[in-house]
């Protein structure tokens, strides 16, 4: 008899070395992390990172040459640094979905893969001198770290996320309406989940953060089973979030399951696509830095073909 939707072991590396030094490591490392997932919501303070270009001052040693003007260069044989306008700082939300459904996997439960991508995201904000804040949630915000972009912020984050255990159940759409409610200034909200709540309420908690002036990024977390079901023999599947255990033949009920996943990911697929959400839907067995290099790489292209 097989095992559906067990536990699985969890891990504190969720900052993994390996994960944030290939992602360091591609291509689009700097440019494209900026351009791409930064200001492409926002004008960064930072000078070099606004696209609003403010004046031109002679080189001094210590400047980052990543900003010289090369054209100035070639023309007078003087090296210029092209300056940007300052603007405020962004501030970026992470919510982390904690409840039950979030334990499931065989060798890296959602929960596991959620957290290192939420670790690799503030990693990303934080080297831009953003603030950035994370929120653990089930039915309603249980552990919060208000944003900041202090040194200290990226270890409050692994710590929090090293000591949360998934339980409880999903209310995704409650805690968005509160988290629309309770944050006051627009800023860029990032919600990881595997979104098992009524798409009627997701889509309404969503529409209330775009609502309030919110730019929002929506990652779908799925695990391999959930998507393709492979089950064969007789399965004791292990219900969560208050779910009866059920003991059935799953090649009766495979065509059903796969029709209405489908079904509520292309509802809310849709959904953000209309109200300009961002969404990426991540199955569990993706490479994270694979998986998180082609959202950003995506996002670059929507920015710079938005700027034409």
């Amino acid at each position: 008899m097989e095992k559906g939707f067990g536990t699985a072991r969890l891990r504190s590396d969720y900052l993994d070395p390996k994960v944030l030094d290939r992602i360091d490591k591609l291509e689009l490392r700097a440019r494209l992390v900026v351009e791409g997932f930064v200001s492409g919501m926002h004008r960064s303070p930072y000078r070099g990172f606004s696209v609003e270009f403010a004046q031109h001052r002679e080189y001094v040693p210590g400047d980052d040459i990543r900003f010289v003007d090369w054209k100035v260069f070639a023309k007078s044989d003087r090296i210029y640094i092209k300056e940007f306008e300052e603007e405020t700082n962004l501030k970026a939300h992470v919510f982390v979905d904690s409840s039950e459904s979030m334990e499931y996997g065989e060798e890296r439960s959602k929960f596991d893969y959620a957290a290192t991508l939420a670790a690799s995201l503030a990693f990303l904000v934080l080297r831009q001198r953003d603030s950035v804040g994370l929120a653990l949630f089930d039915e309603t915000t249980v552990r919060q770290i208000p944003p900041s972009n202090s040194r200290a912020q990226l270890g409050a984050f692994v710590q929090a996320l090293s000591e949360s255990r998934p339980d409880g159940k999903t209310r995704v759409g409650k805690v968005l309406h509160e988290v629309a409610e309770r944050i006051g200034n627009k800023g860029l909200i990032i919600i990881i989940s595997d979104l098992f709540d009524e798409p009627e309420g997701v889509e309404s908690g969503i529409r209330h953060l775009r609502h309030r002036g919110h730019d929002v990024l929506l990652f779908h977390l799925m695990d391999r089973d959930e998507v393709d079901f492979p089950f064969q023999r007789m399965t004791l599947f292990q219900g969560m979030e208050s779910m009866p255990r059920l003991l059935v033949d799953p090649k009766s009920l495979r065509e059903a399951y796969l029709k209405e996943v489908r079904k509520h990911e292309d509802r809310i697929r849709k959904a953000c696509l209309s109200m300009k959400v961002d969404y990426q839907k991540i199955v569990t067995d993706q490479f994270l830095d694979v998986a998180l290099g082609t959202y950003l790489a995506k996002r670059a292209s929507m920015t710079r073909a938005a700027k034409r």
